[in-house]
């Protein structure tokens, strides 16, 4: 049952406030399972539009220091491509879901999967998701089918189903790549994948989360990694435009907008 927004907060505050009741995982977190990853680009064609996006074109390896990392950037960074690479290179069927689905109702992932090598934690997961906005609606088909219990995510609203697949698929050590998740969620609605994001980590779960949610972007013991510059590079929290755009909308919205419309002659 989905947790409703006011219970998502409040549980929310315990995390931060009582982080012990979340409950550690037995002899503490173990490595990422997912520890880098590297690039052989003799595997990719010389006229690859790969090559052109500036933050991956010069990339050869990608370390990962904590078990939560969000990928952010302009639209056409890199960001969503790096991302589906590494959960095909895993196993993850490139529209979504668990390792588990084979399906396809559009093959569109790059060649970047097959040039990429991951350097993975000799403990494997024991669960895993990949779950991408913009085939949600062809993954929540495959749960349907998939699922030894009906789901009937169609029968609930776009949101409510994205949750719903949350809370029946995030667990303890677990191997998890979002992509945009806050997607078909409100701002409150963001709260409750937050928590379930927080629980998990604490219990040996990685995330690899591409968002422009600066909710999101706020959670601790993570790490935020920058596809703007041309370059991938740790950034601050504050530092990354979904927060300072968002900040100065809201101090001084007239203000923001006035300038944002006034006539350039």
């Amino acid at each position: 049952m989905a947790h409703s927004a006011a219970e998502a907060t409040t549980a929310l505050l315990c995390v931060f406030l009582f982080p012990g009741a979340a409950g550690e995982a037995d002899g503490g977190r173990e490595d990422m399972y997912i520890r880098s990853i590297s690039i052989d680009w003799n595997e990719i064609g010389p006229d690859s539009y790969l090559r052109e996006i500036d933050a991956i074109r010069d990339l050869d390896d990608l370390v990962f220091h904590k078990p939560i990392t969000f990928f952010v950037g302009e639209n056409g960074s890199g960001k969503s491509t790096l991302l589906e690479a590494i959960a095909v290179a895993y196993g993850f069927n490139p529209e979504g879901g668990t390792r588990n689905y084979h399906f396809s109702t559009r093959d569109t992932h790059s060649e970047l999967c097959d040039a990429i090598r991951l350097v993975r934690n000799p403990s494997k997961a024991r669960w895993g998701y990949f779950l991408r906005a913009e085939s949600f609606y062809n993954v929540a088909t495959a749960e349907e089918e998939y699922a030894e219990v009906s789901r009937e995510y169609h029968r609930k609203s776009h949101g409510e189903s994205f949750l719903a697949v949350v809370q029946d698929n995030f667990n303890g050590n677990g191997m998890y790549l979002l992509d945009e998740p806050e997607a078909a969620l409100s701002p409150q609605r963001q709260l409750t994948p937050m928590l379930e994001i927080i629980r998990c980590a604490k219990r040996n779960a990685q995330f690899i989360i591409v968002t422009h949610s600066p909710i999101l972007l706020g959670m601790p013991d993570s790490e935020i990694l920058s596809f703007d510059s041309g370059k991938i590079h740790p950034i601050e929290y504050e530092d990354t435009d979904s927060y300072r755009i968002t900040e100065m909308f809201i101090r001084d919205r007239k203000r923001f907008l006035n300038r944002l419309l006034e006539d350039p002659g």
